[in-house]
């Protein structure tokens, strides 16, 4: 892994690492030697149980930590135990988001906006995040290079919304996106060397885009192994100027 340079022992975080996309980091990066200890956090021990059992595999470098982002006392509780075995982070993943749910689906139009599932979204995809930031500087305030990765989505972009529809996610992910580019100013002159960056991973095939993916092409529809290693190659392209930008899963910049 080339991602961060010469830091030969990384210490590193999966939010949201029971599923999809976090899931998916959580075994590819169990593969690798240079990951020293690997947390993962998840929700619902009764469900997540994928995640639980590689925390059995692999007892010495993968931990699990129960946490729902949209509590904060959950945060800091998640970071103070893994403060208490380390006094730095080298890469944190956020793959947390939230499309549909229990009766909460993308609105379509005007008539469907409902102001309980606009306050969820922003609950789970934006201000969950930004409590993460406010929790985890400390781990990243060292001198060896960081990165701390959000996964955004395309949809939050408002200069590419072309289509409209779809309120409470794409309001979210904007908010999402703007509360990170400001986390990363402030990172900037707290802990120069972490690199801040949201992720549009494209459309994967996870339990969140599955009721959407039959107007998908075959050839823009990821395998999460390849979302994956596609955001790792991103990983490996970054340098502190990059901090605070919007990044695609093909290492091109995104409008905000």
């Amino acid at each position: 892994m080339v991602l961060l340079g010469d830091v030969n022992k990384i210490n590193g975080l999966i939010v949201g690492g029971s599923q999809g996309i976090g899931l998916g980091f959580v075994k590819k990066l169990l593969t690798d030697s240079r990951i020293s200890q690997l947390y993962a956090t998840y929700r619902d021990r009764d469900a997540d149980t994928e995640l639980l059992a590689l925390s059995k595999e692999h007892p010495s470098k993968l931990q699990c930590l129960h946490m729902d982002i949209t509590d904060e006392e959950q945060i800091a509780n998640c970071v103070e135990c893994i403060s208490n075995e380390c006094d730095r982070l080298h890469l944190v993943i956020n793959c947390v988001g939230i499309l549909h749910e229990h009766g909460l689906q993308p609105e379509k139009s005007l008539r469907q906006i409902n102001p309980e599932h606009l306050m969820r979204y922003f609950q789970v995809n934006s201000i969950g995040s930004i409590l993460l930031a406010k929790h985890l500087l400390p781990l990243f305030s060292h001198q060896e290079r960081s990165i701390f990765a959000t996964i955004s989505a395309k949809l939050g972009s408002i200069e590419d919304n072309q289509l409209g529809g779809w309120y409470g996610y794409r309001a979210s992910k904007a908010a999402l996106n703007m509360f990170m580019k400001t986390a990363a100013i402030e990172y900037r002159r707290k802990s120069p060397k972490t690199i801040v960056v949201l992720l549009h991973p494209g459309t994967t095939q996870t339990r969140l885009s599955r009721p959407f993916q039959s107007n998908v092409p075959t050839e823009k529809l990821f395998s999460v192994e390849r979302t994956v290693e596609q955001l790792l190659a991103v990983f490996s392209t970054l340098d502190e100027s990059n901090s605070g930008q919007f990044f695609s899963w093909d290492s091109s910049r995104l409008p905000w």
